[in-house]
């Protein structure tokens, strides 16, 4: 039996000898590797806090003490070791363990949070809480990489916890250089030289040794001397941020020595206020192949094998198409530039910033402000695109509403992993998009169905100069390409039939919607598939092509609440057209994790599920169907 095998709860990692902790490390870094390279997920992050997250359970309570992960990607180890570890096979699958922290899998799991820079707002108000309530051996504890402070949020709770010295509050600072890639920004090249400068402590370790020597005047003179650290640090290290928000330093801690960080935990604990303890760290460290992998150290690798590192090879996705085509238009439109939040090749930016590489701006994990200063670009002349996941731009919202579209300014924003996503559970679900754009006045929005279409609403979209646009699409390999076999104003016909039922297909469910047609001939009922293509503003063309059928039927993978089904409703009625108008798309909630295909099975997305709910639908309104052969055979 390994000593993994026996931690089924923090208690159990408490009683273990120190010298059994390499060991334990080792083993849990096989296990990561292992199920990893099965199940896909965040490997390198992980990686890298092993042998501090094995500090951080021997020195604090959990649950008791409030351990949270900023992000929650880097919570493997922690899952392990409060309990987990006989499951962590199961990790991203269907029933399995989510790949985030979950509070449906245990108490110690606190927030189901991965959207970065986060936790420390979290653990203010836990910690404020603890001493409200008079719960003094309570302490919240933040672990937040250096990619995630970028992220104002995050100084945003700085300058509150500097503001209250009783707070029990200790902020873990993950510091490895990288959130997906390189951390970028003024912070990070302040955390880098203090990662690369050890000449304050040794300069410190020297005094004290020799002074150490020095009958009478020694010890005191030394205690003189460490009263002037700050000064020192002045001389040989840039000013440390922190100490000049107020709040108590310890740091840089190697954080592969797991009893130096063990250490400096304690001795933050015992303090009982607030305590940056900076760690430094190395993603996928342990592991050569994510060590050495240039481009994110393994930080989410798909499937792969263990032995050479080679990920299991992936299909041209969305993604890549819209990589290729952002280089040509980057090569045609000198006005053109790009923004990425912290995620430069997930968006697929990194072939324009090799192109182009005065034209690309990295802003970190950072969303509201990527748009904001994509509106001062475009009040400069140019034509920005940021370009980040959909559920990432939930954030961003306030600044797209006021900064970009009440200035009727030329942004694109692109929106990856749209709709659906799947493994990597409720928060990263791009389904909120469709809903809250609705609202924005001047914008406009382009849904593609297939790679043909993605390059043509791209190159709209940039071409358009007196407001924003929006473009959007889903995670992974692409459909088949379904060609026009017709247009009604702006919209491609898809699909002709008889006026029983307009199919209005939104960009990627317009395959299912073609199946759902062919299963409706069945019943005798025919369909015609239509794609908008631009979903805001509606084509006008829409409203005489729905009066001519007997019921309208809108699919979308967005949230139902607010998206195109009910903008297109909303248009029938106010040119009082009565036909009917059913709707389907994501039901407004949290979805468990699971692959995409099954998430839209499970919520009634597929052709077959389509075409049974409308042949009910049409058989209400039309008794006769009920006679019909197909419908008798039942």
């Amino acid at each position: 039996m390994g000593i993994l095998e026996t931690i089924k709860d923090p208690l159990d990692l408490k009683k273990l000898a120190s010298g059994d902790l390499p060991e334990l490390a080792a083993e849990i870094r096989d296990l990561l590797v292992s199920t990893v390279a099965r199940t896909g997920g965040h490997l390198g992050p992980n990686l890298g806090v092993v042998e501090l997250t094995i500090a951080l359970h021997r020195v604090f309570d959990s649950p008791r003490d409030r351990i949270m992960f900023d992000t929650g990607h880097q919570a493997y180890v922690h899952k392990m070791l409060t309990g987990r570890a006989g499951d962590f096979g199961t990790l991203r699958q269907e029933g399995g363990l989510s790949g985030y922290p979950s509070q449906a899998e245990s108490e110690h799991d606190v927030i189901e949070n991965s959207h970065a820079s986060t936790a420390l707002s979290y653990a203010d108000g836990l910690a404020k809480a603890f001493t409200l309530r008079g719960e003094t051996d309570r302490t919240a504890v933040a672990v937040i990489g250096d990619g995630a402070l970028t992220g104002g949020m995050a100084w945003e709770a700085l300058n509150n916890i500097a503001g209250r010295k009783d707070l029990p509050l200790i902020v873990v600072v993950n510091d490895n250089g990288r959130s997906y890639s390189p951390t970028i920004g003024g912070l990070a090249s302040h955390l880098s030289t203090l990662r690369m400068t050890q000449r304050y402590e040794q300069a410190l370790e020297l005094v004290k040794n020799n002074l150490g020597r020095v009958p009478v005047v020694g010890a005191p003179l030394y205690e003189t001397l460490h009263g002037v650290k700050k000064g020192l640090k002045d001389i040989f290290a840039p000013q440390v941020m922190f100490e000049d928000l107020g709040l108590k330093y310890v740091g840089p801690i190697d954080g592969h020595d797991e009893a130096a960080v063990e250490a400096a935990l304690r001795r933050a604990r015992a303090y009982r206020g607030p305590v940056i303890v900076h760690v430094i760290t190395h993603k996928g460290h342990g592991y050569a192949h994510a060590e050495n992998h240039d481009e994110d150290c393994f930080h989410s690798p798909q499937p792969f094998d263990v032995e050479t590192g080679e990920e299991r090879a992936r299909p041209h996705s969305w993604t890549n198409v819209f990589s290729e085509e952002m280089v040509k238009i980057g090569a045609q439109r000198e006005d053109v530039v790009a923004i990425t939040a912290a995620m430069l090749h997930p968006v697929g930016l990194a072939a324009f910033a090799d192109a182009h590489p005065e034209r690309i701006y990295d802003v970190g994990i950072a969303e509201q402000h990527a748009l904001t200063s994509a509106a001062g670009l475009a009040l400069g002349g140019l034509h920005p695109v940021v370009a980040i996941y959909a559920t990432f731009l939930n954030r961003a919202y306030d600044q797209l509403l006021m900064d970009v579209a009440l200035h009727r300014l030329p942004v694109t924003v692109v929106l990856d992993r749209a709709g659906v996503t799947g493994d990597d559970g409720p928060s990263h679900n791009g389904m909120w998009d469709l809903s809250m754009l609705q609202v924005v006045p001047g914008l406009s929005i382009a849904v593609p169905r297939d790679a043909v279409r993605l390059r043509e609403l791209l190159a709209e979209s940039v071409g358009i100069e007196d407001g924003p646009s929006v473009v959007r699409f889903p995670k992974g390999a692409l459909p088949r390409e379904i060609e026009a076999v017709g247009h009604l104003g702006g919209m491609d016909v898809l699909r002709a039939g008889d006026p029983d039922v307009l199919l209005v297909a939104v960009g990627p469910m317009a395959d299912i919607c073609m199946d759902a047609a062919t299963l409706l001939d069945a019943q005798g009922i025919s369909a015609t598939v239509v794609d908008p293509r631009w979903v805001k503003p509606l084509d006008e063309a829409l409203v005489l092509a729905a009066a001519a059928h007997k019921l309208v039927v809108v699919v979308e993978d967005g949230g139902r609440s607010g998206g195109v089904g009910d903008a297109v409703a909303r248009m029938l009625r106010d040119a009082d057209v009565d036909v009917p108008v059913r709707t389907y798309g994501i039901p407004q909630r949290f979805l468990d994790h699971a692959k995409r295909q099954k998430i839209l099975s499970d919520i009634g997305l597929t052709g077959q599920d389509l075409a049974r709910e409308i042949t009910e639908a049409v058989a209400k309104r039309s008794p006769v169907l009920e006679r019909h052969p197909a419908r008798q055979a039942q």
